[in-house]
């Protein structure tokens, strides 16, 4: 692979976009193909230190605006830093949430409005979008029970959101799904997680051209 691909993996809590990066970075690799994985927010260091502040559960007085500055702040910081050297190397970056992730969460389940919070992202990004995004679709009182019994996952401040922001959520991403159907590829997440790693597979091997 000549060029860089940058690739996005997104959906509600509990939909296992984090196992399926770790399945495809492994497989990818030992096919000889190189692989950033990373995550949103986080990646590096200050970004890192933002997440921190964003998902600490003793942070539930944080304004939507502020939130949603927050997640900006750390996806310009991840991009300059990981995302545009890995792409100028000509990698193939999996980043667990990008974008779609504000446009979803602050955008429509915070009720801050999608273009709202796109406005705010442009200014982040600079027009560097991922050339395709894997939705994971779930309902999200499934998503949510995975959570519970996943003793190895982080507890964050979205966790203790009603039920209600979980569904605004979902109903956000699939407004998006909609709304750039050229780029997010739906997936649905409550199928074992053998047929959804195969799907996936499948898709980006198509885009890999391998």
């Amino acid at each position: 692979m000549t060029q860089g691909l940058f690739i996005s993996m997104e959906g509600p809590e509990g939909a296992g976009k984090t196992t399926i990066i770790r399945m495809l970075t492994s497989k990818l690799e030992q096919e000889g193909i190189t692989v950033i994985a990373t995550r949103e927010p986080g990646g590096i260091d200050i970004a890192e230190q933002i997440r921190n502040v964003i998902l600490n559960t003793n942070n539930t007085a944080m304004d939507a605006r502020t939130e949603a500055l927050l997640y900006a702040a750390a996806r310009r910081q991840h991009l300059v830093e990981k995302v545009r050297p890995a792409l100028a190397e000509g990698k193939l970056v999996l980043c667990d949430r990008f974008i779609d992730s504000s446009l979803a969460y602050q955008g429509h389940a915070r009720g801050l409005g999608i273009d709202e919070v796109y406005s705010i992202n442009q200014f982040a990004i600079e027009d560097l979008m991922p050339r395709m995004t894997f939705y994971f679709d779930l309902e999200p009182h499934i998503g949510l029970e995975r959570i519970r019994k996943n003793d190895h996952r982080e507890v964050n401040r979205l966790d203790l959101e009603t039920i209600h922001f979980h569904e605004k959520v979902r109903e956000g991403y699939l407004f998006l799904v909609e709304k750039f159907p050229n780029r997010i590829v739906k997936i649905d997440a409550a199928k074992p997680i053998s047929e959804v790693f195969a799907e996936v597979e499948g898709k980006l091997k198509v885009l890999l051209n391998i």
